[in-house]
């Protein structure tokens, strides 16, 4: 009896090729074992999501699997980071968590699903190949959801959750029009330092570009929403 990857290799098929982020090295192998066992081709893996980062744009997987909670930063950012990179990546979230504010923020992230552990390795290579197809995994109507929440009169955008203060005020002060420059001046911070902010800020709001957060905050006021509180020194 032949196996996947034999199968796949006698047929002409691509081999899928994955990256596996989990801060378990048993959960790493266990996934490797049985995706390679069903043809998949691990091309990269680890356990830091800061190594992750760099390395994940680098390899251009088909699908990069991400746990959620590592010891220097989560999945969830790693999937924004890479895909504001290049948004082509297409990252699965896997993990043990089912918390409503992680599954938004996956969504939020450009995440094409939001799998528990639980999960079989049946469903799991299957929900591989679709996404590596160009499928979205959430359930119907959760991503709807999640902009509908975003878009109401007076909500809060959950992605403000993700910017710390100083992010805030540097979003609050681009949608004023400052360069990094006047920003720097205003806030007494070296420009280089504004610079790395500013790649922050657009990196969670999932933004390639300053102008597009300055509109963000032009819209945020136009909706109701307090972009004033952008903007307090």
């Amino acid at each position: 009896m032949k196996l996947a990857s034999e199968q796949a290799a006698g047929n002409g098929t691509k081999r899928l090729r994955i990256f596996i982020l989990d801060d378990h090295e048993v959960v790493r192998r266990g996934l490797q074992d049985l995706l390679e066992g069903e043809g998949f081709e691990i091309v990269g893996q680890s356990g830091s999501a800061r190594e992750a980062t760099k390395m994940i744009p680098a390899l251009h997987p088909d699908v990069a699997v991400l746990d959620v909670r590592l010891p220097d930063g989560t999945g969830i950012e790693v999937c924004r980071d890479v895909r504001s990179i290049d948004p082509s990546l297409r990252c699965l979230i896997l993990t043990s968590y089912d918390d409503e504010r992680s599954l938004r923020s996956a969504v939020l992230a450009g995440a094409v699903g939001y799998v528990l552990k639980q999960i079989s390795g049946n469903d799991l290579v299957a929900a591989l190949r679709r996404a590596a197809a160009g499928e979205t995994l959430f359930d119907p109507g959760i991503e709807s959801r999640v902009v509908e929440g975003m878009t109401k009169p007076g909500a809060v955008d959950p992605r403000m959750e993700d910017l710390s203060p100083q992010e805030q005020r540097i979003l609050g002060l681009i949608g004023q029009g400052l360069t990094n420059k006047q920003i720097s001046e205003e806030m007494f911070l070296a420009e280089k330092t504004v610079k790395n902010y500013v790649s922050s800020v657009l990196a969670k709001l999932g933004f390639e570009r300053r102008t597009q957060a300055a509109v963000y905050v032009a819209k945020q006021g136009a909706d109701g929403g307090d972009p004033g509180r952008l903007h307090e020194h």
